[in-house]
């Protein structure tokens, strides 16, 4: 770990000096209306045979995402790691694991992407490390020392039960008794993930000296991986019991209200430091992920004013059982373009969500869904976040129990679907064994369906989903009512969606219909202007199934 030598604020720095010019200019930064390309490294690309996919992997195949016409990668933890959580149990902060290779090979990653025009984006887990962690090891010894109070550690209570009636996420307490301390740990999560203290200020420079010397080695942003489980009550206190919503729960944890385990103010405080510093690289992107009853609020003070950071993303979409125009209104209701409010990204589905198309249609409507779902997506307003494969239309994974690896789908196993089945590796080659991801048999199964969806069958085909995603974004691009105007729904029933979007004189209407059935157009007249894409059949003024159809109106 490198020493803390935290540079302090400068109220001119470079990025002060880059957001005058892109005020004069009437220009945005980089990184709004960005769309973002997120790499699960252990299933994008295997170079080494070995199954895995790896970061010289990723490297040889940049150019596929280059080809997209994104402006930044996403890269989830590649760090040193015993992968009891597959990288998000960290066990040092500043080196790669030898499963996906070296720094050298993430310094090649970082200088080919930007020959590409790639911005690299990559995950900071300030919640918890892993029990390997040096860190930890040194806590656990002793009561005193200079570790001893960097994670949270708690007497037992006087009949020997945990310290409060908190629950892990994976399930059972979230108290771990330690024997050498005589004491229990938390963990939100694993028992391999103990909980940082991150109200100690050391714990906090020696985490920001972690993402320092990521930044000079050339990143450009950071996505915060479980942001508000950063800080809980000092105190300790009981949750109370969660109300009764009639819905089935799977886990002890979703039978309380965590009012107290995490989402603690001060975590704002700590957000202030991590964008000073990111501040003081330049134009450095920083993107929490915030889940939980209170996500919306948390989202909005992580992100507001301009001392916090640039964006937040949710669950909006990621659970959702369907896609409805009163599920995508209100979350852009959620986010109004005014003074001082953040800027949001959104994602469909990642690697700890179902993928969307096995989730919002039936198998037989998969590939138009896909299609409007594409458009939907590059036109909201905010960042977009496209999940590896979601180009090409992969479907989930059903993964039989003696090949899964998700210690949640384990052990809550049949009642948890398995986050394995959208970390599948990428389909390259449709003809290859093992799909031209790997020499070996792969890690996970890639799946039939998805095999058939291989990227070497769309990409020479006008009329693929891979094809119409590059023509998406290229739009995106080159329009910059799309990229980062304001939107406006001005309708939304039980299956139309219409809304417009809007900057420096530019309209787009973009209307959709999000159910298997031709539905009458919902507006009073045709669109009337520029048709700039459609799919499915979509006109002016008729939405058959599944259509979309975006229009740049005229007077």
């Amino acid at each position: 770990m490198p020493q803390n030598n935290e540079r302090e604020p400068d109220p001119m720095n470079r990025l002060s000096r880059i957001d005058a010019a892109i005020s004069q200019s009437g220009l945005h930064p980089w990184w709004r209306g960005a769309a973002i390309y997120q790499v699960y490294p252990r299933s994008y690309m295997d170079a080494n045979g070995d199954g895995i996919g790896d970061l010289p992997g990723l490297t040889a195949r940049l150019d596929h995402i280059a080809d997209l016409g994104v402006d930044a990668i996403w890269v989830s933890p590649f760090f040193t790691s015993p992968m009891k959580d597959f990288g998000y149990d960290v066990a040092d902060y500043c080196d790669v694991d030898p499963i996906f290779g070296t720094l050298a090979d993430f310094d090649a990653l970082v200088e080919r992407a930007h020959d590409l025009g790639l911005k690299v984006l990559i995950d900071q887990v300030y919640a918890h490390t892993s029990d390997e962690h040096d860190w930890f090891v040194q806590s656990r010894q002793r009561r005193t020392g200079d570790k001893a109070d960097w994670y949270v550690w708690a007497d037992a209570k006087p009949d020997g039960s945990p310290p409060s009636n908190w629950q892990s996420v994976f399930g059972g307490p979230a108290w771990t008794w330690d024997a050498r301390r005589g004491q229990y740990y938390l963990h939100n999560f694993l028992p391999g993930q103990p909980q940082l203290n991150c109200h100690n200020p050391a714990v906090q420079d020696a985490l920001l000296a972690a993402a320092r010397f990521w930044l000079d080695r050339g990143v450009d942003g950071f996505r915060l991986d479980a942001l508000n489980f950063a800080m809980h009550d000092p105190a300790l206190t009981d949750n109370p019991p969660a109300p009764d919503d009639g819905k089935v729960r799977t886990r002890p944890f979703d039978f309380q209200l965590h009012l107290h385990n995490q989402s603690h103010p001060a975590i704002a405080t700590f957000i202030e430091r991590i964008r000073a510093l990111c501040d003081a690289y330049g134009a450095i992107f920083t993107m929490a992920e915030v889940g939980g009853m209170n996500a919306l609020a948390e989202m909005h003070n992580f992100t507001q004013g301009e001392a916090r950071l640039n964006s937040a993303y949710g669950f909006d979409f990621l659970y959702a059982d369907a896609l409805t125009p009163g599920l995508v209104a209100g979350a852009l209701a959620n986010w109004p373009d005014g003074s001082g409010m953040g800027w949001p990204s959104w994602a469909f589905e990642n690697h700890d969500a179902p993928r969307a198309l096995s989730r919002w249609c039936a198998a037989g409507e998969r590939d138009a869904f896909a299609r409007m779902k594409a458009v939907l997506l590059t036109a909201l307003r905010g960042n977009i976040i496209l999940y590896q494969g979601e180009e090409l239309g992969l479907t989930q994974v059903d993964i039989p129990f003696v090949q899964l690896q998700d210690p949640e789908a384990i052990a809550n196993w049949p009642l948890t679907l398995s986050r394995d089945g959208a970390r599948t590796p990428m389909p390259w080659a449709a003809q290859d064994e093992h799909g031209g991801f790997s020499r070996a048999a792969p890690w996970l199964p890639l799946g039939e369906d998805n095999l058939a969806r291989a990227a070497d069958r769309q990409a020479g085909d006008p009329s693929s989903l891979l094809t119409l995603t590059r023509q998406l974004l290229a739009l995106r691009q080159s329009i910059p009512a799309l990229r980062t105007g304001s939107a406006e729904v001005i309708h939304a029933d039980a299956h139309c969606l219409v809304m417009r979007r809007r900057q420096d004189g530019q309209s787009i209407l973009c209307a959709f219909n999000l159910s298997g059935k031709t539905q009458a157009w919902p507006l009073a007249g045709p669109a009337r202007g520029r048709t700039v894409v459609t799919v499915n059949g979509a006109e002016p003024g008729a939405l058959p199934p599944f259509a979309a159809i975006l229009v740049e109106e005229t007077e």
